[in-house]
């Protein structure tokens, strides 16, 4: 298929009912473990963990991602993003695939500083993570990439690549994700789980900080590259 270089891509999710966001990365962890001079908490390897973001704060491919008044530091992550495509309820791992539909790219803005402090009064995020979810550019079908994909993921900002990764490194399975958030609960066609970022795919992680005006593209193999700007400051 042929796509003209002018055509705009839109938000491939124009409804999400739901939107989770995982930590399903061990070296991510490790990482945030060494910065806080301490060790992955045992609880990690049990379950996995998530918390549940703004699913009506949706951005699409050339959005721009609005730098809230709040936050003196705006970071991306690259993430895969799994969308549910059928409604099911203590669905166990081994039948997981029956409800996947596709997989996007995601990017989860965060206001890292507002973050940290939600996070050390022992809940959240949410101010630090509501403000903006970016998805694109267009949806791949589990059957063509298959329901644990393996896919080759990077984010460059202004054009200079700052990180690189596999899906396949993940440690939390789609499968144990879907068997987990279903246990007790009804799932529903559109909602949407994010894998968390890999270690080395975002700003905490390298030491790096976006300014405003700067061009971030996450790119997963396969899907595409998903293209916003940062914005002015409010």
């Amino acid at each position: 298929v042929r796509v003209d270089p002018a055509t705009r891509w839109l938000c491939p999710l124009d409804e999400i009912s739901s939107l989770r966001d995982f930590l399903a990365f061990e070296d991510h962890v490790e990482r945030g473990a060494t910065r806080r001079g301490g060790e992955v908490p045992a609880y990690w390897y049990e379950a996995p963990i998530y918390y549940k973001g703004n699913h009506q704060a949706i951005l699409g491919p050339e959005d721009e991602c609005p730098w809230p008044p709040y936050t003196e530091w705006v970071d991306f992550e690259l993430e895969l993003a799994l969308i549910v495509g059928r409604r099911g309820r203590d669905v166990a791992s081994g039948s997981a695939a029956d409800h996947i539909f596709g997989f996007t790219v995601f990017n989860d803005f965060s206001a890292r500083d507002v973050q940290a402090k939600e996070i050390s009064a022992w809940l959240g995020p949410s101010k630090g993570k509501d403000f903006a979810n970016a998805f694109g550019p267009c949806i791949v079908t589990a059957d063509e990439v298959g329901a644990e994909p393996d896919l080759e993921m990077l984010c460059r900002v202004n054009g200079e690549e700052w990180g690189r990764a596999r899906s396949g490194a993940i440690h939390w399975k789609w499968a144990d994700i879907i068997a987990h958030v279903s246990a007790g609960e009804d799932i529903y066609p559109a909602d949407v789980y994010g894998s968390g970022t890999p270690g080395g795919c975002c700003g905490l992680d390298l030491g790096r900080r976006l300014r405003p005006g700067d061009v971030v593209e996450l790119e997963i193999e396969r899907i595409g590259v998903l293209r916003n700007r940062i914005g002015a400051r409010a």
